[in-house]
């Protein structure tokens, strides 16, 4: 048997990059799952790939920062399906900039994106989490920069950290009713997200995108290389499909040793 046979998955900013290869892996490990994100037609591409072969998938439009379609989508899940076991918040942008130059309407999206993102996504889960009475698990997609700091990030590092806060109070709150709480800390790994920082960060820093990559991106692992999408995708199966509660409210750091010195 499949290790998520039975169980129902919702993953936001699904329709492209690291969240497309977590929804399909949570397919393909036998869950119904739910393709949310911003952009409509690639939440639907997505969901066409899963059902063409042999899942279940829901297509669902959310801006994850509003809250009427956070818990419209999640509502649309459950009527589908008939449950929410596992919630994935992994929708997220990145605007680069020094702090002395942050605009504040950046600083919002990033936190509204973010932080009242996943705060928005898991209260609508957890509401009919708590009414199954059959538990659930909540993963949050943070960063390296969970943990590190880095320049030019204020408000990327700023929420990170906030999923690891938000995380451990779900996991205390979440223990009476089964749902457990985690967190996925990825190192760089080659999405559009970070694809589309090479070239801000070089001319914010003086450097060719070469020197960015080596010296700023992958300077902290221990062999120079990026993460694979599938190394993240591998690690959040792991927390959805693990039996207890004896891991929650913890966080794994999958970055090829970047930030562990």
């Amino acid at each position: 048997m499949k290790s998520l046979t039975g169980k129902t998955a919702l993953v936001t900013g699904a329709g492209s990059g690291l969240g497309k290869d977590i929804v399909l892996l949570l397919a393909r490990e036998g869950a119904s799952v739910g393709v949310a994100d911003i952009h409509l037609p690639a939440a639907e591409e997505v969901a066409g790939i899963i059902r063409q072969s042999g899942g279940e998938a829901l297509a669902i439009s959310m801006d994850v920062s509003d809250e009427k379609q956070t818990e419209a989508g999640t509502a649309a899940l459950v009527s589908q399906f008939g449950s929410i076991d596992i919630l994935v918040s992994n929708a997220g942008i990145q605007i680069v900039s020094p702090v002395h130059d942050y605009a504040l309407s950046d600083w919002r999206k990033m936190m509204a994106i973010h932080l009242d993102g996943a705060f928005l996504n898991t209260r609508a889960a957890l509401k009919h989490m708590y009414a199954q009475q059959t538990g659930g698990t909540i993963i949050y997609i943070g960063s390296v920069h969970s943990h590190e700091a880095s320049p030019l990030k204020s408000a990327y590092v700023t929420a990170k950290h906030g999923l690891l806060g938000l995380a451990k109070v779900v996991a205390v709150e979440g223990a009476a009713h089964q749902v457990r709480a985690n967190v996925v800390c990825p190192g760089f790994v080659e999405t559009p997200l970070v694809k589309k920082q090479i070239p801000e960060q070089a001319r914010e820093l003086g450097m060719t995108e070469e020197e960015v990559v080596k010296n700023i991106m992958l300077a902290g692992t221990v062999d120079g290389e990026f993460t694979a999408s599938f190394d993240i995708a591998q690690t959040v199966l792991f927390f959805a499909a693990f039996p207890s509660a004896a891991l929650t409210g913890q966080s794994i750091t999958v970055s090829h040793g970047w930030g562990m010195r």
